[in-house]
């Protein structure tokens, strides 16, 4: 068979063989049929022509090594699907991408040309539903981290409705015990790389060349301007922004805007609460707890711990809960092994 495959077709062979196939895969259909309930096709080693949907006319080769498929799933052609992958219903692989190792997509993925997700090393990579990976996207694949051990088992599980575009890279974990977590409904633009151990929350939209070291926390509605670059093991607050071009050294706390090659506090990121529905006492209330922690106009006013008292014990503030969830992320930047809060100047406005 696969000497013939290096010779031209002609277009009566082309079509018997095509009819081949599809009989093959009417006859597979048939006979088996899960006791779980769940359809799945299988296939132990075809070499089909053209898409898998029976649309094709051109003698382009797609590899599927015992991989299982649910029904609408359609494979352009040359493509690879891995022994162990399973593809969801109404999966989309486009001409050129490439599904390896345990690999498991759910339903409505779609696979755009060049991508490759998965890779054959122990382990495993599960991407939920309604996920677009971009052209030449490389997700799941070995990290780049010096304790890797080959062998070790590593992970990474990926939510819903993620757009994953272009040239962007995501990572397994470094170890069996560990795991990179992507969220539900992140825009991760084009160039963007997510490395070894990071979990990203829900609703998050990184732009172009976003990079984050291993181990780094993003909690949700974060927002990044391009390339931007995050230091290992730094945290991101929820409804947070990051200007262009800066490097985050430090965590960036709840509701904060920072920018600079050494990224500074610059205030409240007040244009992304208003567009995410933060009342105006809301942000007021927050504007005043910023200017007491942050700008203290009296000398003797402590260090940071105080002012996060003093703001705790206000007889308004105290009884404000996003004040309350902005002083405790501050507070846990400098608990632990945490690397403390972004520099901040007293002339920030806010």
């Amino acid at each position: 068979m696969f000497s013939i495959l290096k010779k031209p077709f002609s277009s009566n062979l082309r079509t018997r063989t095509l009819q081949h196939l599809t009989r093959t895969l009417t006859c597979i259909n048939r006979i088996i049929r899960p006791s779980s309930g769940r359809q799945f096709l299988f296939m132990t080693l075809i070499i089909a022509f053209g898409h898998i949907q029976a649309r094709t006319s051109e003698s382009n080769i797609c590899m599927l090594l015992t991989a299982f498929f649910t029904w609408g799933v359609s494979i352009g052609p040359f493509c690879t699907v891995g022994s162990s992958a399973k593809l969801g219903n109404a999966c989309r692989l486009f001409p050129g991408s490439h599904i390896f190792g345990d690999t498991e997509l759910g339903e409505h993925c779609i696979v755009m040309t060049g991508a490759v997700v998965g890779e054959d090393i122990p382990g495993r990579t599960v991407i939920g539903f309604n996920n677009i990976i971009g052209h030449h996207a490389v997700v799941g694949v070995k990290c780049q981290d010096m304790k890797f051990k080959p062998g070790d088992e590593c992970f990474l599980d990926v939510g819903d409705n993620n757009e994953i575009r272009e040239y962007t890279s995501i990572h397994r974990s470094s170890k069996s015990s560990e795991r990179t977590v992507i969220g539900d409904s992140n825009l991760i633009m084009g160039s963007c790389h997510i490395a070894h151990d990071c979990i990203v929350g829900d609703n998050n939209i990184f732009a172009n060349s976003t990079l984050l070291a291993g181990h780094v926390l993003v909690e949700e509605y974060a927002h990044t301007a391009g390339a931007i670059v995050v230091h290992q093991f730094c945290q991101i607050g929820s409804f947070s922004f990051i200007g262009g071009g800066s490097v985050v050294s430090q965590d960036v706390p709840k509701y904060m805007m920072v920018a600079g090659d050494r990224a500074e506090l610059r205030g409240l990121n007040l244009e992304g609460l208003k567009r995410r529905g933060f009342s105006t006492a809301e942000i007021k209330s927050m504007r005043t707890a910023y200017r007491k922690i942050f700008m203290p106009i009296d000398a003797k006013s402590g260090g940071m711990e105080d002012r996060l008292t003093e703001v705790e014990q206000h007889e308004e503030l105290a009884n404000v809960p996003v004040v309350c969830s902005m002083v405790q992320s501050i507070r846990g930047s400098f608990e632990g092994n945490r690397r403390g809060i972004c520099k901040f100047r007293q002339w920030s406005g806010c």
